[in-house]
């Protein structure tokens, strides 16, 4: 029996994940997998960039799961520095580039192909955004290189563009590096993944912790110092339609794109977002032999019904896990997503998971939302701290929608009581009687989640039909 021959582009969490599962299912004798990664690392924690950047944990070796050495040891045939530049779906096999060996190309056979090619951060076409001194941040090669310009840089003026999740946690890493930080946000409100009322908690807790953070600014482009001396064409401030912000480095914080620039040339099926099609066990439609997972698919949004880009670790992971099951002659699928995410920007917990209220609408939904403002613990125990938890629930049925939590110590991991609701499809009326843990230390008697879920039974109560 021949030796059949896997190809995975891309080195990182779904790209190895799919390659370990699949090694542990198949012998190398049976299954000869070949990654290929364009950097220098592969199986990292992109999501810790930020705090290695910020100095709260070393970096890059730390960040790294698992490395090149470790993979090859069983017998993974890894190349970093190594980028895919073509696919030939029609004769199964892959044109790569050798980085750091002259751009020498070859041409690698396949049976069964992996895309695992991640995405890309949104770089807005405007004049000077390319200068030296602007970064997106999605690699430990994006992290290297941003500290690299900070430690560099005479100056110590930070902006930020954008107020998601990376623009709030870089804004936090360069306010412990001892930066003035001006976080430029297009939005009334940061943080776009909450509803304008619970980014207004987010937006005044910014202010207060030293970062200016300017909302419906509209970036127009990034001005340079061209003054030809050493160092000239240098990044020196961001322009808005009303302003101008002096800077030393630029970090852009816009979100990211599926990378599936190689997926589109080949013909491969994408949807609305740009991401890959694929079935539950993450085969791209109409391929059986090849899959994709990771930042660069999009997937089932439990909740709404509809496909979306979700990018988080997490998901690239079981994504993984699912295709090297399947590669590897087993069965595993991978079922949807509710939308839970957290973050932080100093001591102030995001999370949130499922609908907001303007997905909920485009999604045709009818609903009702209520926001309670509870303690984390026992009002009369020592530390307990303040909570805002709002919830969304479909009027007529009553059925969890979503929830968004913003508070301190011990806030937003409270959110994942709400994702299992939403994966459960419970009502929030079946949420008030979850027996959930308490002592004063952790929780006052009713849990802030079921405070917010017995308002929410009373709203669809009143609400009628």
């Amino acid at each position: 029996m021949a030796t059949e021959r896997l190809v995975i582009v891309g080195g990182d969490a779904t790209g190895m994940a799919a390659a370990s599962q699949a090694r542990r299912l198949r012998k190398p004798d049976e299954l000869a997998i070949t990654a290929f990664e364009r950097g220098h690392y592969t199986s990292y924690s992109a999501c810790g960039i930020p705090y290695w950047v910020g100095g709260e944990v070393d970096g890059p070796d730390a960040l790294i799961a698992r490395t090149a050495q470790e993979h090859r040891a069983r017998d993974i045939d890894l190349r970093l520095r190594h980028e895919v530049t073509a696919l030939d779906l029609d004769r199964g096999r892959v044109l790569t580039r050798e980085l750091d060996d002259g751009g020498r190309e070859s041409w690698t056979g396949f049976d069964k192909l992996v895309l695992a090619t991640g995405a890309r951060p949104r770089r807005p076409d405007l004049p000077g955004i390319d200068a030296p001194g602007v970064h997106g941040v999605q690699t430990l090669d994006d992290g290297r290189a941003l500290l690299d310009t900070l430690d560099a840089s005479p100056g110590r003026r930070a902006v930020v563009v954008g107020a998601g999740y990376i623009g709030v946690e870089m804004a936090e890493a360069l306010i412990r590096r001892g930066y003035e930080v001006t976080v430029l946000e297009q939005s009334a409100q940061p943080m776009s993944t909450l509803d304008p009322d619970m980014g207004a908690l987010v937006h005044e807790a910014m202010c207060a912790m030293g970062i200016e953070t300017v909302r419906g600014a509209t970036v127009t482009g990034v001005l340079t110092d061209e003054s030809g001396a050493p160092g000239g064409g240098r990044v020196r401030a961001v322009t808005t339609r009303d302003a101008e912000y002096p800077a030393d480095v630029v970090v852009l914080g816009l979100g990211v794109r599926p990378e599936t620039t190689l997926a589109a040339a080949a013909g491969l099926p994408l949807g609305a977002s740009g991401g890959l099609l694929t079935d539950l066990a993450m085969r791209v439609r109409g391929h059986d032999h090849i899959w994709a997972g990771g930042d660069c698919v999009e997937v089932l949004d439990l909740v709404s019904g509809q496909l979306r880009h979700v990018a988080l670790g997490t998901h690239a992971n079981k994504h993984g896990q699912v295709i090297g099951a399947n590669v590897g002659g087993g069965y595993a699928t991978f079922p949807g997503v509710v939308g839970t995410a957290v973050s932080k920007v100093c001591d102030l917990e995001i999370a949130r998971t499922g609908l907001l209220e303007r997905e909920a609408r485009a999604a045709g939904l009818r609903f009702v939302t209520v926001t309670v403002e509870a303690t984390s613990r026992a009002g009369y125990y020592p530390g307990a701290r303040p909570m805002h938890v709002k919830m969304l629930a479909e009027r007529r049925t009553g059925r969890l929608l979503g929830v968004q939590i913003v508070g301190r110590e011990g806030a937003g991991k409270r959110v994942d009581v709400a994702a299992v609701a939403l994966t459960a499809g419970m009502t929030v009326e079946q949420m008030t009687a979850l027996d959930l843990g308490y002592a004063p230390p952790f929780s006052p008697v009713w849990d802030p989640v079921l405070v917010a879920a017995r308002k929410a039974t009373a709203a669809v109560r009143d609400a009628g039909a």
